[in-house]
């Protein structure tokens, strides 16, 4: 692996010291936000992982290697419109060996961070099982990544765009824990309460941070969900959220919109709809997601 592993200096000696490191996906700076917000964003959030105890490492593919821990000349790359391909795990192979710039997703970004021994990892919400899968069999990869990855993840539940419920079926399915830090409410991205109950409910770090090395002394491998609502102040409650959202997905039919590319489409259709609503919740979540993946992280080396 070290032929294509790539581990930052600081996030390299933090492991080898027992000190927290929170990885963080660079899917959302190239994909989910506009320049230069983005990079601004990525700095906070950063800012926000050291503040609360932890190392950041954002995490992306560049010139061959995986790469756990980016300088800010990197991020600034990540985040200037480019040609910045989205890699889940089935792309790595292919971005490697080509020396292409990857900003990964949620699944690409736990599968680096896992080959580099980081446990804890925020990002805004997972993927899941996509409306109509029925008929679509859109399934995103960042669920059995879980099942592989001994990676807690901490995010605002699944993105309210997906079929939460169905989400919630196949996480049990694959045998993974899910649970919502604070409350007994699922969260669903931008609001706090999808209309789902949450399987478990933790109120303190130290408990989500005991849990968590109870799962993985015992040998029982993979990941765990850590739901964690957005904050009050930035939520759009469901209902009117719904409303966006079916309208972005009649507009994604309609152009034929599909694959990897459905969720960046949608988005960027609800921040039209929104007027910038849903990114400035988006980025309020992620910030909340990263406090508390490094408060978790922190407890956990106690």
């Amino acid at each position: 692996m070290s032929d294509y592993l790539n581990i930052h200096p600081e996030v390299e000696d933090a492991l080898m010291k027992g000190i927290p490191v929170v990885a963080l996906e660079s899917t959302i700076i190239s994909h989910g936000m506009p320049w230069p917000r983005n990079y601004e964003t990525a700095m906070e959030v950063e800012a926000c992982v050291r503040e609360h105890g932890a190392i950041p490492a954002t995490i992306a593919i560049m010139d061959g290697k995986c790469c756990a821990g980016l300088d800010k000349e990197q991020l600034l790359k990540l985040a200037k419109p480019g040609e910045v391909h989205k890699v889940s795990v089935r792309d790595m192979p292919l971005l490697l060996s080509q020396k292409s710039v990857g900003a990964t997703t949620v699944a690409a970004t736990m599968r680096i961070a896992h080959m580099a021994g980081i446990r804890f990892f925020a990002t805004g919400g997972t993927g899941g099982v996509h409306r109509h899968a029925q008929e679509s069999m859109d399934v995103s990869a960042d669920l059995p990544e879980m099942m592989h990855c001994d990676v807690a993840v901490v995010s605002a539940g699944v993105k309210s765009i997906l079929d939460i419920g169905l989400t919630l079926e196949y996480l049990e399915t694959l045998g993974i824990p899910v649970l919502t830090y604070g409350q007994n409410d699922f969260p669903a991205f931008y609001s706090r309460k999808s209309g789902f109950k949450s399987p478990f409910r933790l109120d303190a770090v130290e408990d989500v941070a005991r849990m968590l090395k109870t799962k993985w002394d015992c040998g029982l491998h993979g990941g765990v969900l850590v739901a964690n609502p957005i904050p009050e102040a930035y939520e759009i409650p469901y209902d009117e959220m719904e409303r966006f959202i079916i309208k972005a997905l009649d507009k994604a039919a309609l152009a034929r919109v599909s694959g990897k590319e459905i969720t960046p489409f949608l988005l960027a259709s609800i921040m039209e709809e929104t007027k910038g609503r849903s990114l400035d919740a988006n980025i309020a979540l992620v910030k909340n997601n990263a406090m508390l993946a490094a408060k978790i992280a922190a407890a956990f080396h106690d």
